[in-house]
């Protein structure tokens, strides 16, 4: 087996310093991505620096506008965490269905945007809610943030350290899930903010995207029916042995339409 160093620094600045060196080094996070890669030799990092040792990268703060979850917070404990829930159960409700109960206690929120697998949940939630990505060096918009597959807007030495979400009035996330992985075959995240109507789709291309055209159509009216002969377009869409492209575009559809009703019965209910 390949050696590697393992550091695991409990500084902001430690972390900084040992990825400015010349060496191939790799974050640890929750662990979810990388570990898999290095066991079939896809990444081979001469040092690895290990997040789980800086407190301040960990834990949910909340007031009536914002939610801020540090990085190294684990799915299980965004589902679990009672800001998250009365503030923005959506997004309680997303952690909560990812992978597996040991992927919700090892994988990390800054892990999964970081990364920013095709098929990962959060980044929906990040588009849809317009939220902001803070690093140890700066704030990216969400719409800035995810730039292709596995591609992000952080540079060479930079780290997701928390992420920021404006609350929304309300909002609802619907996936079809693969029953092989889990991950979200297409998912799409509903959000009704003071600014209008946000949807995001992750899964059905490349990279997670805006639904601009479901946007403009529930701007006029929003509710299921709305979007009952509503055909969105397959151009760009994933096409491979999971799903072909026809198939995704309605899922886009039918997903949709369900987190609109589940806003709508919510609302009802309150």
């Amino acid at each position: 087996m390949r050696t590697f160093e393992y550091e695991r620094p409990s500084t902001l600045d430690s972390v900084s310093a040992a990825l400015a060196s010349d060496r191939d080094v790799r974050v640890l996070a929750g662990g979810m991505t990388l570990i898999p890669s290095m066991k079939m030799r896809l990444a081979t990092p001469d040092t690895i620096v290990d997040l789980g040792g800086i407190p301040e990268l960990v834990g949910v703060t909340a007031d009536d506008e914002v939610v801020a979850i540090g990085a190294m917070t684990t799915h299980a404990r965004v589902a679990g965490s009672e800001e998250v829930r009365r503030s923005i159960p959506a997004l309680a409700e997303l952690a909560g269905a990812i992978g597996d109960p040991q992927v919700r206690n090892r994988g990390t929120i800054g892990g999964s945007v970081a990364n920013n697998d095709p098929a990962s949940d959060y980044p929906a939630a990040l588009l849809a809610l317009n939220a902001t990505v803070h690093t140890n060096r700066r704030s990216v918009p969400a719409a800035s943030f995810f730039t292709g597959m596995f591609e992000t807007a952080l540079d060479v030495g930079e780290i997701v350290t928390r992420v920021s979400f404006p609350v929304p009035l309300s909002a609802a996330y619907e996936k079809f899930r693969s029953p092989a992985s889990r991950y979200a075959l297409v998912g799409v995240f509903v959000a009704v903010t003071r600014e209008g109507v946000r949807v995001a789709v992750t899964g059905a291309a490349p990279c997670v995207f805006r639904a601009t055209t479901i946007e403009s159509t529930l701007a006029e009216r929003f509710g299921p029916d709305a979007l009952e002969n509503f055909r969105f377009p397959r151009e760009g869409l994933n096409d491979d042995m999971h799903g072909d492209a026809a198939y995704r575009a309605h899922l886009v559809t039918v997903l949709a339409r369900k987190a609109v009703g589940r806003i709508v019965a919510s609302s009802g209910s309150r």
